[in-house]
């Protein structure tokens, strides 16, 4: 099937499901947006579709990148060669075959093409996202930052950088389809905090891993992105790549298993707090598992080198290089990638500056056991059935229920981190249909006059008057 074939296959398929329904918001004065998507790449353009197609309109899908190259993470930050999502797992099309990216993949490459391929290029998927994008008709308003969220009654102040030019919109409900660092950021460890920033980075930031072309690096993690690194570093002509884990193996095995049958994925928002924080709490103990994929392509060079129950205890600036002691060892390096991942901590978030304070967080709804304790975890937002924030105090922040999270902030309280292409068949569902519900009952007297008030009739009693059966005279008379 050529491409303009599969386009128009997917242009009919979307015909026979029926025209978007028209918006049902009514317009409320000086009220600029429904529902604003603050992120623009997979999962805001996926909630962009599925807000059109419940008939919500005046929806706003707004991005900090520059364009449509440099939003989400999948030709920026991500570094995997392969997704380590399963190929099959459904997604962005929300139910419509013919909007899958195995049918896009297939109508370019052939049915047999798709069956060899173990898991979906990273690439390739940006380039199914972006004909997603476009075929779907959503607009995106990139180079547009979110600074601050204003709580006014019944709605929201956006204050905003358009273009780098301060500007204030309003909006009734916000979804955060922003990201990993969403709810929080890329997590330092304190052994590099005081570092020159020439000397290390993180694996969220840009790095110029041509730079690196003989240098020698150390990786501080073990999870993927910090294998990823390490392979990117290696294939771009590192001297050498050491790679430290402070755990004794690499994590092999995944703990949490929900994902693999519906009854515990779709549930696991209605188990008790003690059950979801117990998972949570075995998963961090046993650390996050990267793909055979990026291991392999790592351990491909003879220059790359994995260390054990390796604690970095110090790193100093040295000139241009960087002196480490791991355990009892001394190491020289050139430069230091952090690949330790994101903490999540509402309260250290600017736009939420305003009322982070009355947040709900794990700490505050639940005492785990002592020995089961983990200050990462209790600074995760509680959150309610729609991924909404939820009050610390009742009472105090009712506008928090507008607020929908559909990013890794929600690890404690749904399962995995939330956000991914797995979480979209179960999260995204339940978000639109609860702004839904809340759209419409907050203007349910427009809607009551709409059902009940007087409209013009289909048609006149003429249209069925002759077929009326009228008793003959005779037989009245008897």
């Amino acid at each position: 099937m050529t491409t303009s074939n599969f386009d128009f296959t997917a242009r009919e398929a979307l015909r026979l499901l029926g025209p978007d329904p028209e918006n049902w918001v009514p317009d409320r004065p000086g009220i600029d947006h429904n529902v604003t998507i603050v992120g623009g790449s997979g999962s805001g353009s996926t909630f962009a579709f599925a807000l059109r197609r419940a008939g919500i309109g005046r929806v706003t899908a707004i991005d900090a990148a520059d364009d449509e190259a440099h939003a989400g993470v999948w030709l920026t930050r991500a570094r995997m060669e392969k997704l380590r999502t399963p190929k099959n797992v459904p997604g962005p099309e929300l139910g419509i075959p013919e909007l899958s990216f195995q049918a896009w993949y297939e109508a370019r490459h052939g049915a047999e093409a798709y069956a060899a391929i173990d898991r979906i290029e990273r690439v390739t998927w940006a380039e199914y996202l972006s004909w997603y994008r476009h075929f779907l008709g959503i607009q995106v308003r990139y180079r547009t930052r979110l600074v601050r969220i204003e709580p006014a009654t019944g709605f929201f102040r956006l204050h905003l950088e358009v273009n780098d030019v301060p500007q204030v919109e309003t909006t009734r409900k916000i979804i955060f389809a922003n990201g990993v660092a969403g709810t929080g950021g890329p997590y330092i460890p304190p052994v590099l905090a005081d570092l020159p920033h020439t000397l290390y980075a993180h694996t969220a930031d840009a790095i110029d891993f041509e730079a690196l072309r003989g240098k020698t690096v150390a990786v501080l993690g073990a999870a993927a992105s910090a294998f990823d690194a390490a392979g990117v570093a290696l294939e771009s002509g590192a001297k050498a790549v050491h790679l430290f884990s402070r755990r004794s193996a690499i994590a092999s095995l995944p703990l949490l298993r929900i994902r693999e049958y519906p009854g515990a994925y779709c549930n696991y928002p209605q188990l008790p707090d003690a059950a979801r924080w117990f998972q949570a709490w075995r998963f961090r103990q046993a650390g996050s598992t990267p793909s055979r994929n990026a291991i392999e392509r790592a351990i491909a060079f003879p220059n790359f080198h994995i260390h054990l129950s390796a604690q970095v205890k110090s790193a100093r600036e040295m000139g241009d290089r960087i002196v480490t002691q791991v355990n009892d060892e001394v190491f020289e390096f050139d430069f230091a990638i952090a690949g330790t991942g994101y903490f999540v901590d509402p309260t250290k978030r600017p736009e939420l500056a305003d009322f982070s304070q009355y947040i709900a967080l794990w700490r505050d709804r639940y005492e785990p056991p002592e020995n089961l304790r983990d200050d990462y975890l209790g600074t995760h937002p509680y959150f309610g059935n729609a991924r909404e924030y939820l009050e610390k105090v009742p009472g105090t922040a009712p506008y928090l229920k507008d607020i929908h999270v559909f990013n890794p902030a929600g690890f404690v309280s749904f399962g995995l981190p939330i956000g991914d292409i797995f979480s979209i068949r179960r999260d995204i569902p339940a978000i639109v249909s609860c702004i839904s519900h809340d759209l419409f009952f907050e203007d349910w007297a427009h809607h009551e006059a709409r059902i009940t008030g007087d409209i013009a009739p289909d048609f006149e009693n003429s249209l069925y008057a002759a077929a009326v059966w009228k008793q003959p005279i005779e037989a009245a008379t008897r």
